[in-house]
């Protein structure tokens, strides 16, 4: 951080909660010590502070290149699930009595699943009208067009059967798919999805 002065807003790194915003209270060589909007008193090293976007609403931004510093405290990234390709089918773990489980669940409650990370996503979605991404990312061959397939299955079986234009919710986000596949899929060295 360049310039540190009495009333700049900073991010804090917090044990419990990740980062905590505060603002600048006192300046003494690289020692800071920053009120932060939990309302306790924290002294830290300049080098560990981050500024503070002034401008950037509390419940944040839907297009990052709005935010006037990009650094980890002033993005926000939600649940992260790490997925590994077993190489070998388990159908058990897909089918539509694993989705009955996860439909409504706490995020954390049952077991790491692409079906919790679909149903946080609907739910946040559906109950509070919050706009949702998913990313789904992974060297080639790692499995995410399979994973992809998995969260579009659950979301089509939360968006029921009723029929819009002789067409069922599932047959239309199924239908989707080949789509996005052509947005991300190239031929590689390890495979040819093009």
């Amino acid at each position: 951080m360049t310039s540190l002065a009495v009333g700049s807003l900073v991010w804090v790194e917090d044990p419990d909660i990740a980062w905590i915003d505060g603002e600048v209270v006192q300046v003494n060589g690289e020692d800071i010590k920053v009120l932060c909007t939990s309302g306790k008193t924290v002294v830290v090293k300049a080098s560990n502070l981050y500024p503070k976007d002034a401008e950037a609403p509390p419940c944040g931004v839907d297009d990052m290149t709005k935010l006037a510093y990009l650094h980890e405290p002033g993005t926000y990234t939600g649940n992260i699930l790490i997925a590994v390709n077993p190489f070998r089918k388990l159908p058990h773990l897909y089918d539509s009595h694993m989705m009955a489980q996860y439909k409504g669940a706490a995020f954390g409650e049952l077991s790491p699943h692409p079906f919790a990370v679909a149903d946080a996503a609907y739910r946040l979605m559906i109950n509070e009208g919050i706009s949702q991404s998913i990313l789904v990312s992974g060297e080639s061959g790692a499995g995410k067009t399979e994973s992809t397939k998995l969260l579009m299955q659950y979301l089509a079986y939360m968006g029921g059967r009723a029929a819009a234009e002789g067409r069922t919710v599932e047959q239309q986000v199924l239908e989707s798919n080949p789509v996005l596949e052509a947005f991300g899929n190239a031929k590689t060295v390890r495979n040819n999805n093009s």
